[in-house]
């Protein structure tokens, strides 16, 4: 069984890696739709519209599960995908606010994403779930989209982008998003977009050990693993 993945772009990436470390054994399709990249700052309509059609070019390749890797497709069309396909399994994102607000001593929480995401259902529903306790400081940072898209080649050929000539640039613009947070004493910081994960290893440096980085890649790719160990059992 082929297992599909989609973004707006090269983000969903950083699931896929996952993905194939833990089940190298499956074929795996990606589709980047980069000609609509970013999701983020468009209307949920557009973007359920477009996650329409990536999800019919990864069935169209045999895909037998779909894996969402945009947190602002899964926050705007989840839904609708598995009401329109009821047999096909999809697993989608959402920004690891729960795990952040059960581990933070400061009782202040830091969350990246894009308005898309923030303005979602499942956000706000785990928010308001999870979160009761602990304040939550969200912060839009499409800049780091653009960021991550500028190095596209770099990142298909396996290469950090957090070294090298375009370290400093990054460093710069990641800071002005990461410094606000630690000052305001948050001591969980949330990756709440895929494209994020590519730039943590700078984010890290940033927060230089006064908050932990968060990245929920590796556990929506278990969650595809499991989803697809089922089926397996199933026969299917």
């Amino acid at each position: 069984m082929k297992v599909g993945f989609f973004d707006s772009g090269i983000g969903g990436t950083c699931i896929l890696r996952a993905f194939r470390a833990l089940r190298p054994d499956i074929e795996t399709e990606y589709v980047a739709d980069t000609e609509n990249c970013p999701y983020g700052n468009k209307p949920p309509d557009e973007v359920m519209r477009l996650a329409d059609a990536c999800t019919a070019r990864l069935l169209k390749k045999g895909c037998g599960i779909v894996v969402v890797a945009c947190n602002t497709a899964t926050a705007a069309a989840i839904d609708h995908l598995r009401a329109k396909h009821p047999k096909i399994p999809f697993v989608g994102i959402e920004p690891a606010i729960k795990p952040a607000a059960l581990r933070s001593k400061s009782g202040v929480v830091g969350v990246l994403a894009t308005a898309g995401t923030f303005n979602g259902r499942l956000y706000n529903e785990t928010k308001a779930k999870f979160a009761k306790s602990v304040t939550v400081l969200a912060v839009v940072a499409d800049e780091f989209v653009t960021l991550v898209e500028g190095e596209r080649d770099a990142i298909l050929r396996g290469e950090s982008i957090c070294e090298g000539a375009s370290a400093a640039k990054i460093e710069r613009i990641v800071r002005r998003r990461i410094e606000p947070l630690l000052k305001a004493g948050a001591d969980k910081i949330v990756l709440g977009c895929t494209h994020f994960p590519h730039l943590a290893p700078i984010i890290e440096k940033v927060c230089a050990g006064q908050a932990e980085v968060i990245d929920p890649s590796m556990s929506v790719a278990r969650q595809a693993v499991r989803m697809l160990e089922r089926l397996e059992r199933e026969g299917r």
